[in-house]
């Protein structure tokens, strides 16, 4: 996209009427907020849906083999945004992936909210797979797109509309876990519903607020091109399904072997990304030295989301499993631990979009910012593991150290995630914006597939050096990353 039609499109939003933000922030940070309220309010009950027993509503499946699954839903997720941002950049635009990933999410939860079996739970799991792919990574690239590339707001506006997302993650494991006893498939119909109002939000206000942001199409396919690459992908989907037909009755596709595959997709697909936008014809010289400066940035986002997306895996199953439930006299729902996260963003999202403002070109820059994320992430490991080295790991542990845990992964999460998405829109080649941003979100779904091959090392026995490994290696990447802030700076060619 040129200089001259991203000017274009800034000009076509109101600037103002959102906290001084464009007016379009008012859609999106709506918009994503019910979205995020389905997906987090589904995710909140999903593991505990798995592992609980038949008899508690529950699938009955192996507590190590949902604590995977987890993992790997997460990384097939934040992987589907390939194909979210490469049809938004190649065939309708953002805005409308948007609106078809949403209709997606919400039949995923449907599917789910339906009492059923293991079949319904895996159809639901490809529905919103696919849909958030669509949806998530095209709705921040449209956040990007109302503010011009100079427009010293930008970081600001990310980090309000990162406060909205975490809002709607806030309440709805409040709402749903509330209810997961007296039944999941009811928690489950709470979150297709806050998808479908997400949708009315988008619909509604999308004119009027984003003029022509998501519009355009930055490099459209040519008809010849159409016609190829549609044959291609009809013909890649039937190959798939023969040889997934012939590969589980042969034992070839197990459980175990689709968690290796999907841990060396994770790794394979990123890389592959940047080899394919380096070499393009499309990049120029420019956009490739910012394509090399955001290579440790993607590296130090993987570290982070290692650890930040257990929150939902073994942090889920401490809360469960390890922690003092019945606190001050009332019963916590384990679910309402993960409110904690968005509860620590909203609270101080704002006292770090003021700060980053106040600071000026006085704050650390971006490495920096993301060196001081893995430092915070390391130590909120080392913290949990704590209550386990002093008072031993057969004892129920007080819930305040999973408070604190927690509170100290936001701290850097906010130094990382609404900064990467603002360098992520400022670094990213003009021929492939939104496939940029479906690259970000490929570092959680690298973190997430590497933890489903690490999270079967974690038991209460030797939690102690599960918790201190991982913790001590994020210090350590932090420190690195630290040293080399300066020559990756240079790379990034005036942008700060």
């Amino acid at each position: 996209m040129s200089n001259f039609n991203r000017q274009k499109i800034v000009d076509s939003v109101p600037q103002t009427g959102f906290f001084g933000h464009p007016k379009g922030l008012f859609t999106l940070f709506f918009t994503e907020f019910w979205e995020r309220f389905s997906y987090y309010g589904m995710r909140a009950i999903l593991v505990y849906y798995m592992y609980y027993e038949v008899s508690k509503g529950g699938l009955g499946i192996d507590q190590n083999t949902a604590l995977a699954i987890m993992s790997i839903y997460g990384s097939l997720v934040y992987m589907s945004g390939i194909i979210g941002g490469w049809l938004a950049d190649r065939v309708f635009g953002t805005a409308k992936a948007v609106f078809y990933g949403g209709i997606l999410i919400m039949l995923g939860h449907i599917a789910l909210s339906i009492p059923g079996n293991v079949t319904f739970f895996f159809v639901s799991m490809v529905l919103i797979v696919l849909g958030t792919g669509l949806l998530k990574p095209n709705v921040s690239s449209v956040v990007g797109e109302i503010y011009s590339e100079k427009d010293e707001r930008r970081d600001s506006g990310f980090s309000i509309f990162y406060m909205g997302i975490n809002l709607g993650a806030f309440i709805s494991p409040l709402i749903v876990g509330k209810v997961m006893k007296t039944s999941f498939h009811l928690g489950f119909g709470i979150a297709a519903v806050g998808m479908f109002f997400g949708l009315l939000m988008f619909v509604l206000t999308k004119k009027k607020n984003l003029g022509l942001a998501g519009t355009t199409i930055p490099n459209p396919l040519s008809p010849s091109e159409k016609k190829k690459t549609f044959l291609a992908i009809g013909a890649a989907v039937v190959l798939l399904g023969c040889l997934i037909a012939v590969a589980i009755p042969a034992g070839l596709l197990t459980f175990h072997s689709f968690i290796n595959l999907v841990g060396v997709l994770g790794i394979l697909i990123p890389t592959l990304y940047f080899i394919v936008m380096y070499r393009s014809p499309k990049t120029n010289d420019v956009e490739r030295s910012r394509l090399i400066a955001y290579i440790p940035l993607f590296i130090a986002s993987v570290m982070f989301w290692a650890i930040q997306e257990q929150g939902a895996t073994i942090l889920a199953s401490y809360a469960d499993k390890r922690t003092q439930l019945n606190f001050a006299g009332f019963e916590i729902p384990p679910a309402w631990f993960q409110s904690l996260n968005p509860l620590f963003i909203i609270t101080l999202a704002p006292v770090f979009a003021w700060m980053w403002i106040k600071l000026g070109k006085r704050q650390p820059s971006i490495p920096q910012k993301f060196s001081l994320a893995l430092l915070l992430a390391g130590l909120s490991f080392l913290v949990i593991l704590l209550p386990g080295y002093l008072g031993g790991t057969e004892t129920l542990v007080n819930p305040m150290w999973l408070v604190l845990s927690y509170l100290i992964v936001v701290l850097g999460e906010l130094c990382l995630s609404p900064v990467g998405l603002s360098a992520t829109t400022k670094l990213a080649p003009a021929a492939f914006s939104a496939q940029t941003m479906s690259l970000w979100f490929l570092s959680s779904a690298a973190a997430q597939a590497i933890n489903a091959q690490v999270v079967k090392f974690y038991s209460a026995q030797n939690e102690i050096a599960y918790f201190g490994i991982i913790g001590g290696a994020s210090i350590v990447l932090s420190l690195i990353l630290f040293i080399i802030a300066p020559k990756i700076e240079g790379y990034m060619k005036g942008i700060r």
